[in-house]
């Protein structure tokens, strides 16, 4: 039996569909499916159970498990409430990271790469605690998330009771199929698709640095086919741990990605700059690039779709069609 938190949510919910196309029907999700349609996101699934994130402690106690996929937390890079992102993403990961060392079940979670903060340090996954020390995040969530990493890797250079496999995952920036229920957080390919199909202008912010021009603030996208390929490796590769990028190692513009789009319909691009609201200009990332060396030094030879190849078929096999999710 296979435990995935966040089943329900976009990456967790392709996971789940990864792991039913491998033959695993025994898959448990931990997640809330609140009144936003997230259900959707699993409804063509075969689930052992689904169980409510307050009830997780208790469902666990005496279970044996094959591995722990965690990949729920509060995500949304604007949270201010910091008690409960840090009891949801810091606590809570600290609790199943012990029940997984105590019972000898892999642990793979999502870490994120907003635990580089502006990228002054640059964007290696150096699993050493200097260099994650070094690391200034610049929101609530990517603290919260560099927090458990240093937690981890600090038990590892301690000799400190961990699972006999643990990754943590620094995805970069994921889109692709049943990202629809996150609001403001879905990709902008997602939230703008509806305007390019309309033939309406998209909006993509304005650059408020000198030498970047408008629409080319630049993002290491990876389609989430590529970031399942990843988890499914490692669950298939017991012997690998450590703090892993999860990246195409190429970053590309905003410009670039619904360039893309538009060419997939086989349409002009109509794109036009708008001013980046006031509040989010001081903490805004204009570029950010994933080192994928240590991944690749593992042993992983999965590749990573080329932005076009992806976004042509996110937007022909999802976007554009009546039923738009996995």
């Amino acid at each position: 039996m296979l435990l995935v938190t966040g089943g329900a949510g976009f990456i967790g919910s392709n996971l789940v569909a990864a792991l039913n196309d491998a033959g695993r029907g025994d898959v448990v999700v931990c997640d809330a499916l609140g009144h936003d349609g997230k259900w959707r996101n699993l409804a063509k699934r075969q689930l052992a159970d689904v169980v409510p994130p307050a009830e997780l402690t208790c469902w666990l106690d005496g279970r044996r498990l094959d591995a722990v996929f965690h990949l729920g937390a509060i995500s949304e890079t604007t949270a201010t409430d910091g008690d409960l992102v840090i009891e949801t993403n810091f606590r809570l990961s600290l609790r199943l990271l012990d029940w997984c060392a105590g019972t000898a079940t892999p642990f793979i979670y999502a870490s994120s790469a907003s635990t580089y903060g502006d990228g002054a340090q640059g964007f290696r996954d150096d699993q050493s605690l200097a260099a994650l020390r070094a690391l200034r995040p610049m929101n609530l969530y990517g603290w919260s998330k560099h927090l458990f990493d240093m937690a981890v890797v600090g038990r590892a250079a301690q000799g400190g009771a961990l699972p006999p496999q643990w990754a943590g995952l620094k995805f970069f920036n994921v889109f692709g199929p049943n990202e629809y229920h996150k609001g403001s957080m879905m990709s902008v390919l997602t939230r703008r698709f509806d305007d390019v199909k309309a033939g309406r202008p998209v909006q993509l912010f304005k650059s408020h640095r000198g030498g970047i021009a408008d629409g080319d603030q630049r993002r290491d996208f990876i389609y989430v086919d590529d970031v399942v390929r990843v988890m499914m490796w490692l669950l298939a590769t017991p012997s690998v741990s450590g703090l892993f990028n999860v990246g195409t190692g190429k970053a590309r513009s905003f410009r670039d990605l619904m360039t893309a789009a538009y060419a997939s319909l086989g349409a002009r691009p109509n794109i036009e700059y708008i001013d980046m609201p006031e509040q989010i200009r001081g903490a805004y990332q204009y570029f950010t690039q994933a080192d994928v060396a240590r991944l690749q030094g593992a042993g992983y030879n999965g590749g990573f779709t080329p932005l076009e190849e992806a976004v042509d078929a996110y937007v022909k096999g999802y976007l554009d069609r009546d039923d738009r999710f996995r």
